[in-house]
């Protein structure tokens, strides 16, 4: 079986091809969000004295955090969840054109759960 962030990847170029920008964006937006979800914590770096940096290409990169596959659907889970929380606020206050394509973009990103 295929991981989740692999499904929402494979479901971005057909979606490009299709010119389906609901979709193109709900997927873009799902796997930007599993990406600053590895990043490290802007705090673990330390700065020292210039001699002491590290020398050569790639010297000073840090390794991104690991996420499990339960920790990248709780995040696609969560572009979920906020795409459903808007487009009921939206619906509320009479923007359906808003509200479908929110509702759309959350059908979108569920359907490869």
């Amino acid at each position: 079986m295929t991981s989740l962030r692999e499904r929402l990847r494979a479901a971005l170029q057909p979606a490009m091809k299709a010119r389906d920008l609901g979709a193109v964006s709900a997927l873009r937006s799902a796997l930007a969000a599993i990406d600053n979800a590895e990043a490290i914590d802007a705090g673990e770096v330390k700065a020292g004295a210039v001699e002491d940096s590290a020398v050569g290409l790639g010297a000073a990169e840090a390794l991104r955090r690991e996420l499990t596959e339960v920790e990248i659907e709780a995040i696609v889970r969560r572009e979920i969840d906020e795409r459903r929380v808007a487009a009921t606020e939206y619906g509320r206050l009479g923007a359906t054109d808003r509200r479908d394509r929110l509702t759309a973009e959350a059908e979108t990103l569920a359907a490869l759960l």
